[in-house]
């Protein structure tokens, strides 16, 4: 058993936390207020390499493996989560599943652009009555001639009025659900294509969260992302990655509020002494470390385990369920620990607090990731005796 990080992974580690120190903490709080999306700085990243980590050598990316990219998420979601939202949603979906189900020339066509950064990505998945459940899609493709039709309304889209790219998932078989579900990309703009940004939002606010409405799109016969009434599947598969990519998310948020806490403590004197001192406040802060520490290990374990080709949705959502539910409440520890500063802009902890509670909600609640795992569990016999043996004394 191994815990040291590669020559690669370390040295992607340190790039990474010293092009989001200089080219993306800067400003975190302003383009939060104003709601602004970082445009310059996923520029930026595209030029780097940074939207291409996962992505193979051949289709423009720099084919580093899924443990690089989870390091690399959590440094950029230490100083600003909106940015490091958007790079797993560009990251981890689109590309993902044109390797997944899509053919060759799909992916030499769509995925170099991505990885480039030349064009942000959106999953169209979620819709208004297909939250958790996302067999119950509405969002209709219908033949025409040798295409395709699509209407309907996605919610949630991230990247919807950004992105130049979108893979959009639709029922082609109404009344059949996860049996009727195709993929298909399509290139934005698109005439069919009207996304609304949702505004006034808790957190993350500065990621691109848009409604969309889709009507009357016209798409061709190979824009079909793998075979007709099986993308259901895919998109099972495509969440388990995306899980990673969230758990990686929480780990940074919670980093960065622990960061804020440790240094904050240090300085801030009460009743005569620094509140470090004081064994409560101490207390919270062994916590945060101890609670940080256990979430990154299993976000790593589940990243190695998916370079190794062995990673189960079980793994994927235990991370995901364990490092978000972290990061809400060490952030929450951070604001406790700030006091009246910490519930004011002048310290980025209670920014940290407000994107910590997308990562409960997105990519499936905790209640659904329980419900995930104990499924699974009870399929596998997870660490269990069997029936009428004995657990030995002693």
């Amino acid at each position: 058993m191994n815990f040291d990080l590669t020559k690669q992974q370390h040295e992607m580690q340190q790039r990474v936390r010293e092009f989001a120190q200089k080219h993306v903490a800067p400003g975190a709080m302003e383009r939060d207020l104003k709601a602004e999306f970082p445009h310059d700085i996923m520029k930026k990243m595209g030029n780097e390499g940074l939207l291409g980590i996962n992505i193979p050598q051949k289709y423009g990316g720099l084919g580093m493996d899924f443990v690089s990219y989870c390091l690399a998420v959590e440094e950029v979601a230490r100083v600003d989560a909106s940015v490091a939202l958007t790079m797993t949603s560009h990251c981890s979906l689109v590309p993902t599943q044109l390797q997944l189900a899509g053919n060759e020339e799909q992916c030499k066509k769509w995925i170099p652009r991505m990885a480039r950064g030349e064009s942000l990505n959106v999953w169209a998945l979620t819709e208004p009555q297909a939250g958790c459940d996302a067999s119950y899609i509405l969002t209709t493709a219908t033949k025409n001639g040798s295409g395709w039709v699509l209407n309907g309304k996605k919610l949630y889209a991230t990247q919807g009025s950004v992105a130049g790219t979108a893979l959009i998932m639709a029922s082609t078989k109404p009344g059949a659900k996860k049996d009727g579900i195709s993929a298909f990309i399509v290139e934005l703009p698109n005439k069919g294509w009207s996304a609304k940004p949702v505004e006034a939002k808790l957190g993350m606010r500065s990621s691109d969260t848009t409604v969309v409405e889709i009507k009357n799109m016209q798409v061709p016969a190979d824009a079909m992302v793998g075979k007709e009434n099986q993308a259901f599947g895919d998109v099972m598969k495509i969440l388990l990655t995306g899980r990673i990519g969230i758990a990686a998310t929480a780990v940074g948020i919670a980093r960065g509020s622990f960061e804020q806490s440790l240094a904050y403590s240090k300085t801030r004197e009460q009743f005569g002494k620094k509140i470090g001192e004081f064994q409560m406040v101490g207390a919270m802060l062994a916590d945060m470390f101890t609670e940080i520490e256990a979430a990154r290990w299993m976000t790593l374990r589940a990243a190695w385990l998916f370079d190794q080709g062995k990673c189960t949705m079980k793994d994927s959502s235990a991370a995901k369920l364990f490092a978000s539910e972290v990061s809400f409440k060490v952030s929450n520890w951070a604001v406790q620990i700030h006091g009246g500063h910490g519930y004011t802009c002048e310290h980025p902890v209670e920014r940290y607090l407000r994107d910590a509670k997308l990562l409960e909600i997105g990519e499936g609640t905790s209640q659904i990731q329980r419900i995930v795992i104990s499924h699974q569990l009870r399929k596998e016999n997870y660490w269990s005796v069997p029936a009428g043996q004995q657990i030995p004394k002693g």
